[in-house]
């Protein structure tokens, strides 16, 4: 039925789409996001754990549209020039059709983005953002790319708020669970080309192909302070004065092995957007408020956002000014919190508040999160 619909769009204007709700059990494909670039779309298909990417000719698009709709997608959102299209199968069989104007359109994105001035300016050559289709060979932005290149400055200004605040000139970098390391590249272009500073950084990852790759391209881009290991980050181990943590994307409690690490390097900054928070969704049990316990979704998000809260209050104890702030994350999914958390001076009446509030709420909910035992553990609490 999704197919009958999509076929009245003019998909010489396509420029994205997402699929989403597959109601087949059998199918791996939790989500799929596909966006066109300069030689054609460039897709992701999302597992419940993995992204795989996929690329096609435009004029492939509405095969590859339906191919997925075969997988048991049963939601559609489509974008072009002019209109946003939403086809939406409900339970019962029912088709939802949507047509509406487009008010993103990708002439009113470059007008105001020729407006607002960006840290990562367009006009430059900038290997890393040309190979990741974001700019043209010339430097410009990729029409339908817009969103990527918004979203790419705004991580970088989340990162140069706090290295300005904590007054560094140098820089020691750590990446845990880098990938293919994008943002990586950007951070190390734009600290040591634009803003001229003395920069070192290393990204680890478990996956020895990717590490490969990504070594490769430091070393083609001349990047010869940027280097990358395979590595566990729980347990991981650096002789490196370590200046700054980032961890994007580290699932569950990797992510709390990434903030021990820098609380333990005594790192001045660290920038995380925690991912997959299902340890304490397992844990939650609470006589007093069963409530939270008993429908599925509400434990889920509940317990995740506990997680982070839990996050933000220990990085406090531990002598940080913490923030957690709203990040759109670059496949547009939920992960849209970020932790930003400097080394600053804090009393110790507010490092005793963040520390019970943290047990009460552990205490309410019968949870033992990895960060608050490892803490224990090693006799930082």
């Amino acid at each position: 039925m999704i197919k009958e619909y999509a076929k009245n769009i003019d998909w010489s204007k396509v420029y994205k789409f997402v699929l989403s709700d597959n109601r087949n059990k059998e199918s791996e494909y939790k989500k799929v996001n596909a966006e066109l670039k300069k030689e054609g779309f460039y897709a992701e298909k999302f597992t419940q754990k993995q992204a795989f990417h996929h690329n096609f000719k435009w004029e492939e698009a509405e095969n590859f549209l339906n191919e997925m709709i075969e997988e048991g997608f049963r939601q559609v959102n489509i974008w072009d020039e002019d209109f946003e299209y939403s086809i939406k199968i409900t339970k019962k069989e029912k088709v939802l059709y949507n047509k509406k104007k487009n008010t993103s359109c990708q002439k009113c994105e470059q007008t105001h983005n020729k407006v607002k001035k960006y840290l990562i300016p367009e006009g430059e050559i900038i290997p890393p953002l040309v190979d990741m289709g974001v700019f043209t060979k010339e430097g410009k932005v990729v029409n339908s790319m817009y969103d990527k290149y918004r979203q790419i400055n705004k991580f970088i200004e989340f990162i140069d708020g706090a290295v300005a605040k904590a007054g560094l000139e140098k820089i020691n970098i750590i990446d845990f669970g880098c990938g293919k390391s994008y943002l990586t590249f950007v951070v190390y272009y734009y600290f040591t080309y634009i803003k001229k500073m003395d920069i070192n950084v290393i990204g680890l990852d478990l996956k020895e192909d990717v590490i490969k790759k990504c070594n490769a391209a430091a070393q083609k881009y001349g990047y010869d302070k940027l280097r990358f290991e395979v590595g566990d980050i729980n347990g991981y181990k650096t002789d490196m004065q370590v200046d700054m943590v980032i961890s994007l994307h580290a699932c569950d409690m990797a992510t709390d092995f990434a903030l021990y690490n820098a609380i333990s390097w005594n790192a001045g900054i660290i920038i995380s957007v925690p991912c997959c928070q299902h340890e304490l969704c397992g844990q939650m049990k609470s006589e007093e408020l069963s409530i939270m316990e008993r429908y599925g979704i509400i434990k889920e998000r509940t317990a995740a956002l506990m997680t982070d809260a839990i996050r933000g209050n220990l990085l406090e104890y531990c002598g940080y000014k913490t923030q957690l702030l709203e990040f759109i994350d670059f496949e547009h999914t939920p992960k849209n919190i970020l932790i930003r958390a400097v080394k600053s001076n804090i009393s110790a009446k507010h490092k005793k508040i963040m520390l019970e509030e943290t047990e009460k709420l552990c205490t309410c909910f019968n949870f033992e999160p990895t960060l608050l035992k490892l803490l224990k553990e090693n006799a930082y609490i």
